[in-house]
């Protein structure tokens, strides 16, 4: 049994860590059934010292043990080495590293700089080609300092951030590879710095640290605010920045932000998220000129806690023709295109859209005000290389005019927050195959500093409920433990002080209390933390904030039933010929989440007892309103019954006769859903649920409209914002709000993790310690074998099934730390044959098939189809 995967506060070997108290994890694997930890032991130390040593502990704790060594030191390289015991008392270790940042204030000893309007230079008269180039106080900030050291240093560090988006330089050298840092988060009340191991770029003697800074979300267009801003945070972008240098003599200098800085005309004219950078590579720097002393107080600066923003793909042009690339794949990045012999002075335009007109044309209404525009001014050498650093699309297709440009000379760029990817699953049926990638990509181009609805258009906003109807899915997918947990400071921060949450976060439009299932995010996405990571510091930080909101909404519906102070209500969003009534969503959600407050409060050891008494009688009101005796729900939609079923809201009695409807629904349409954001994540997994797998199934091979396999037998690559994005009967739906990237309706990610292949883990579980497998093969026959794979916080699980000659296969892994209930589903459990499978600890025969109880190990049963 090997430990691996360490990570210190859900990550691994974070340098720059803000935690004072951070948590220590590991995985465990091994070839051996029954393999389990018994005991560990944690030894850290810190420049050669031993700074905790735990010694040995009996427990089989793997995930978030919290620091008790000496108090952290700032800038500090700490080592820790786990060692796991077996159930022999056989050991094994690994080892691993964290650094902290800057810890205190004190430590801090630059102040922000920014553009000194005063100094700025007089405009020239625009020549022919500058007729459209950005004037001076347009152009992002080039900032530069030089400075002289006397020794080579051991060590060294940049801390630095902005306000805006930045990339640092050192000796002509980029530092790391973050993109489009410091990120985004409520920055009235947190604003990131990051830390880069700069000892390989500076050198003794003469050394140049350097800075471009663009507008970013501090100061440029942010969400669908018409203004310029969307100055929200402040008028110009600034930066902050301290390298410290450590000589082998003891000594140190650090260099800061500060006065003696420099500002400089550069390439780069105008740059900005939606509407895209201006680079005229005639430009060299030059001119240089004092900058102004912004602030001297550092302000709200915290560590950066999660994986930045990276380039984690490039994906060449597919075809390049008439001046459209192609490049196959509907993404979330930028391009970089090289150009060769091109004249001084020649302009090259890129422009960007998710999809193409029927006369072959960019489709560039439903980007609304963002103009996805980049240009190029060429500086006429024989090769340059042009690529957009301080902006990012939502694209598929691009048109490049000014020049024609070979398929070979084109790539894009892909940019998401690097969330450490953890599943993947897999069928015989390339449609669901192509679903679940889509899922995938929609994922990918939509977590990008902040969970975003679209990445294309003027919003790219963090909304609530589309972040909770997809989270489920999002953590089979990836590692987004530290993800969410920062965001969801910016979703508590944006709770105002009656106790509302917002629609989104952080807030820069829509100030107003969140609607039913959009403000209940911050109730369900702590919960769901918990669930999965075993993160109870999220749910900590979050608990009170998540029973302020439920006592908003009782204070003012003592009725029970959620009829007032619902926000803007959006209702099931974008249902389709189905109008489900917006009291009966908001009710059940108010149920919901006094369950979950109750819940979170059981596992703080907080009351619980007020909370458990209001959601019954939530639930009570619930039925009284809404439910009558025949089982029918008030507007008898889809998502009616898959809330008051998924959220268990009708007595016992009522479940069968719902579920027929529900099913008679369905039916009565052809197998065509009619669910909105909210519905659609719960209607598969309620379906097979309650024993309606073979509708589940028969929704996942719908390609008719609307169905997810609508939109991909008319070339989606990515899951649209709407049902209707675009249909053969309507062409495009309305431009104002058409996304062809948008994971909502993607949340179906979860039930074919969960229930296709078959990982789940049971109710009482936390962090996949005890799991629940219930791989459930296709009733339609269609499909023929699924698998699916998911690191968890304790270790890999895999799960899958086959049919192949009347034999049913069935596949499990199950980590050391888990153990397993197993369902195989067949009709004759005395058939069933396990193949060299010693970790099996008991079977018995259900209604469902055979219940396998297992330890640890790898597993194979087949039997009789």
């Amino acid at each position: 049994m090997n430990p691996y995967g360490l990570q210190t506060e859900q990550r691994t070997e974070p340098l720059g860590l803000g935690e004072r108290s951070p948590r220590l994890s590991w995985r465990l694997r091994s070839d051996r059934h029954g393999a389990a930890q018994s005991a560990y032991r944690i030894i850290a130390t810190a420049d050669g010292a031993t700074v905790w040593d735990t010694g040995r502990r009996e427990s089989a704790d793997t995930i978030l043990i919290a620091w008790e060594g000496e108090e952290l030191r700032s800038a500090t390289r700490y080592r820790w080495r786990v060692e796991v015991f077996d159930e022999e008392g056989t050991a094994t270790a690994a080892e691993t590293w964290f650094e902290t940042g800057l810890l205190h204030r004190e430590d801090w000893t630059a102040v922000w700089i920014g553009r000194d309007p005063v100094a700025l230079p007089p405009v020239d008269p625009p020549t022919d080609d500058d007729l459209v180039s950005p004037g001076p106080a347009e152009a992002a900030l080039h900032l530069r300092h030089e400075f002289h050291l006397p020794a080579q240093p051991i060590r060294a560090r940049l801390y630095a951030t902005a306000r805006g988006v930045y990339e640092p330089q050192l000796n002509g050298e980029r530092a790391g590879d973050r993109e489009l840092a410091p990120g985004w988060t409520e920055y009235h009340h947190r604003l990131q710095y990051q830390t880069y191991d700069v000892t390989d770029l500076v050198r003794a003697g003469h050394n140049t640290l350097a800075a471009t800074v663009a507008d970013g979300w501090w100061s440029g267009y942010v969400g669908f605010d018409p203004r310029r801003p969307a100055r929200h945070y402040g008028d110009a972008p600034g930066l902050l920045t301290q390298l410290v240098c450590d000589f082998a003599d003891g000594s140190q200098r650090i260099v800061a932000t500060g006065d003696g800085w420099t500002e400089h005309d550069g390439p780069i004219r105008s740059a900005d998220l939606m509407m895209g950078q201006f680079t005229d590579g005639r430009r060299e720097l030059s001119g240089p000129r004092p900058v102004a002393v912004l602030d001297t107080e550092i302000g709200p600066l915290v560590a950066e806690p999660d994986d930045p923003i990276r380039v984690v793909a490039e994906l060449p042009a597919v075809t390049v023709e008439n001046g459209i690339v192609d490049f196959g794949q509907n993404l979330v990045g930028r391009m970089r295109l090289t150009i060769r012999d091109a004249r001084p002075g020649q302009r090259i335009v890129l422009r960007h859209a998710e999809v193409l007109t029927a006369d072959g044309d960019l489709y560039l209404d439903n980007l609304r005000r963002a103009a996805a525009t980049d240009t190029y001014v060429c500086a006429g050498h024989p090769v340059e290389v042009f690529e957009p650093r301080f902006t990012v699309h939502g694209f598929r297709y691009a048109e490049v005019s000014g020049y024609t440009p070979a398929p070979g000379d084109v790539t894009a760029r892909v940019l998401h927050s690097d969330t450490r990817w953890t599943g993947r699953f897999d069928c015989d049926d390339p449609m669901i195959d192509r679903l679940h990638a889509n899922i995938a990509w929609g994922q990918r181009g939509n977590f990008v500093a902040v969970p975003t609805d679209c990445p294309q258009r003027d919003e790219r906003l963090g909304w609530l409920a589309d972040a909770q109807v997809f989270a489920p899915t999002a953590t089979r997918n990836a590692d987004v433990s530290a993800f969410f947990a920062r965001w969801m400071r910016d979703v508590v921060d944006g709770q105002d002080d009656d106790g509302a949450f917002r629609d989104i976060a952080p807030i820069i439009v829509l100030d107003r209390e969140g609607a039913p299932a959009w403000g209940d995010a911050g109730v369900i996405i702590p919960w769901l933390l918990w669930r999965t990571y075993g993160d109870r510091r999220v749910l900590e930080r979050s608990f009170d904030a998540m029973a302020r909101w439920v006592d908003h909404v009782h204070r003012h519906n003592p009725n029970l039933l959620w009829e007032h102070r619902t926000g803007n209500s959006y209702g099931d969003w974008l249902q389709v010929d189905a109008e489900t009534p917006r009291d009966v969503l908001a009710t059940a959600y108010f149920a919901h989440s006094a369950r979950i407050v109750a819940d979170a409060a059981d596992v703080l050891g907080r009351p619980s007892a007020r909370y458990r008494r209001l959601h019954a009688a939530i639930r009570d009101a619930f039925a009284d309103a809404f439910v009558a005796d025949d089982g029918s729900v008030k507007g008898g939609t889809q998502t009616a019954y898959l809330l008051a079923l998924a959220f268990e809201l009708l007595p016992p009695d009522l479940v069968p006769p719902a579920v027929d409807r529900l099913a008679a629904d369905l039916e009565s349409r052809g197998n065509r859903l009619t669910t909105g954001f909210v519905g659609v994540s719960l209607l598969c997994p309620v379906l097979a649920e309650h024993g309606r797998a073979d509708l589940a199934y028969a929704l996942l091979h719908q390609d008719q409209f609307p169905s997810w396999g609508y939109s991909i037998r008319h070339g989606a690559t990515t899951i649209w914002e709407r049902w209707d994005g675009w249909t053969e009967h309507g062409g495009f739906q309305s431009a104002a709000m058409n996304s062809f990237n948008h994971y909502s309706l993607g949340s179906v990610g979860d039930f074919l993790y969960g229930r296709v292949a078959g990982i789940d883990q049971t109710a009482g579980s936390v962090a996949y310690r005890e799991l629940l497998l219930r791989p459930t093969p296709d009733p339609t026959g269609r499909l023929t074998r699924a698998h699916a794979e998911q690191e968890t916080a304790r270790g890999l699980v895999t799960c899958g099934w086959s049919i192949d000659d009347d034999r049913l296969t069935v596949t499990a892994t199950v980590p050391p730390g888990s153990t397993a209930i197993l369902l195989i589903p067949t009709s004759d459990p005395g058939s069933v044959h396990a193949a060299g499978t010693p970790g099996v600890l008991r079977a018995e025969p259900s209604s469902a098939g055979l219940t396998v109880r297992l330890t640890s190990g790898r597993y194979t049963f087949t039997t009789p189809v």
